[in-house]
């Protein structure tokens, strides 16, 4: 018998391990649903729903040619040793994953246990990350040779080994986890990620450079492909190739000179949608490198900076959207929700509770990788440190919360609708509802601290605290000689020299108030 193990490429198009498979005789196409994976703390119903959807939509379609999924539960290595008690395997074949610590050291003991058992595990590339990477050096030139490789079809007759099993789909009950809050979320499955995709570079994405910053229009003008692409019901290749094709569509139009100024704005949104492609897997890359990152300061000049401080009543308030500042609310309200919200938001909700709220990141990070639907370790956990200043290479960055609302919510269609108690304070108060006269509080029916909180912080306090201590780690040697070895592993190579000029030419400059 030969396996093809199934874990976030839940698709039938370019799944090199199933066409692979399918050449070398009868397999059974194994999901096991893990407690390693189901039970950490960053896991949620809604990530299990939208797998189930995804793993239902692959099921039907491998039947139609053949084969089918077996589902099984439990630790990854006793259902491989069952399975091979009952009908030896020769072959399995899977996607890399670079996923969270407990995954990663799950995959050295299943390696480990197919060489003992002289079981061929072939392992293919799932993106653009390079397994044992030795240098940064020529990465973009792997990254583009991948995507540039054909898509792999799917296999036309599977043969099916019939006498194996099926436990069936588990529900978030039969794996014990808790109610999500998340009940607008987008729907799983393969063919779901092409519609959106094509929506988005056919009619959504028009205005993507211009809209993708602001909570109110981004809903509608990002692609919404990324949770698809997380639990593999799309490749990024597939998504990349299929941009090429709409780009070149565009760029033949102009050159027709047919609508010219409508095709060049598409070229210049989807120009800006295909350098975040490229990041995509810039990102997933550090944690392949380093694993630790999941845990730990990339920076080691920054350990104990905020951990002694730990507050939980402002953690809490972070976590319930009741900080008093509209647009964190706002957006932890509708993240809470949907499952999803655009960059640019995410990185002012973790700056705010980096460095307004003088939290570690760690906590923070669990808490929104249960609700981001679109959860990649890979990106999750270098973004939190890249935007609490853990790196000790970027740029710091904390955002006005205030000056977010004045800049992109300034009608406050966004905050009305995800914090009610605001619906009738008017838009000049919106930004700062505490600034209200008492008695204009009572005339809209919001009186703070008892219908929405004072602000838990001060800005400018906080502002000024968080800078003297980031920049005080800055300035030390210990954090210089840090950042020169991180740039070295992890750093982008575009740009290589200006960006470690720039690292290292100041320490005390003043950060960037967005």
């Amino acid at each position: 018998m030969n396996i093809v193990w199934l874990k976030r490429d839940l698709r039938l198009l370019d799944h090199a391990p199933l066409s692979e498979a399918a050449k070398h005789g009868p397999f059974i196409a194994l999901y096991i649903y893990e407690p390693v994976v189901w039970s950490a703390p960053e896991a949620d119903q809604s990530h299990l729903e939208f797998v189930n959807e995804a793993l239902l939509e692959l099921d039907v379609k491998l039947k139609r040619i053949g084969g089918r999924i077996v589902f099984r539960v439990g630790d990854c290595l006793s259902v491989l040793k069952k399975l091979h008690s009952q009908t030896p395997i020769r072959i399995m074949w899977s996607h890399e994953e670079t996923g969270s610590m407990a995954t990663y050291q799950r995959d050295i003991l299943v390696k480990r246990w197919c060489r003992s058992q002289n079981i061929r595990w072939q392992e293919f590339a799932h993106n653009g990350v390079v397994r044992r990477l030795a240098s940064r050096d020529g990465w973009a030139e792997i990254w583009q040779a991948r995507m540039r490789a054909s898509v792999v079809t799917p296999p036309q007759r599977i043969e099916d080994v019939p006498e194996i099993e099926s436990e069936g789909i588990r529900s978030a009950t039969d794996l014990g986890l808790a109610s999500s809050t998340v009940h607008l979320r987008q729907i799983g499955g393969e063919d779901l990620s092409h519609q959106v995709l094509n929506d988005f570079l056919y009619h959504r994405g028009r205005n993507y450079r211009q809209e993708m910053s602001s909570p109110v229009t981004a809903h509608e003008s990002c692609s919404r492909i990324s949770p698809y692409i997380t639990w593999g019901c799309i490749s990024v290749k597939t998504v990349h190739q299929n941009l090429g094709r709409r780009v070149n569509e565009l760029k033949t139009l102009r050159a027709a000179k047919a609508d010219i100024q409508e095709n060049a704005h598409w070229l210049k949104s989807l120009s800006s949608f295909q350098s975040r492609l490229h990041w995509h897997c810039h990102f997933i890359q550090k944690l392949e490198d380093e694993p630790e990152l999941e845990f730990q300061n990339l920076s080691r000049a920054f350990d104990g900076l905020r951990e002694n401080d730990w507050s939980p009543e402002r953690f809490q308030a972070w976590c319930q959207g009741q900080t008093g500042y509209p647009m964190i609310d706002a957006c932890m309200r509708s993240v809470k929700a949907t499952g999803w919200l655009n960059f640019r938001m995410r990185a002012m909700l973790v700056s705010f509770a980096s460095n307004h709220l003088w939290l570690h990141w760690r906590e923070p990070a669990i808490f929104l990788a249960r609700h981001f639907l679109d959860f990649e370790p890979g990106i999750h956990y270098p973004q939190f440190q890249m935007q609490s200043g853990t790196t000790g290479i970027n740029t710091l960055r904390i955002y006005s919360p205030a000056k977010q609302v004045k800049d992109h919510d300034p009608k406050g269609e966004f905050i009305r609708r995800w914090v009610p108690e605001l619906q009738e304070v008017p838009d000049h108060y919106l930004a700062e509802p505490h600034l209200m006269p008492a008695a204009l509080q009572l005339m809209v029916s919001c009186r703070i601290g008892k219908d929405y909180p004072q602000p838990i912080v001060d800005h400018a306090a906080a502002y000024q605290h968080a800078k003297d201590r980031l920049y005080a780690v800055r300035g030390t040697d210990e954090a210089r000689r840090e950042a020169e070895s991180v740039v070295k592993k992890h750093g982008s190579r575009k740009g290589h020299n200006d960006r470690t000029r720039r690292t290292y030419r100041s320490t005390t400059k003043k950060p960037e108030v967005m």
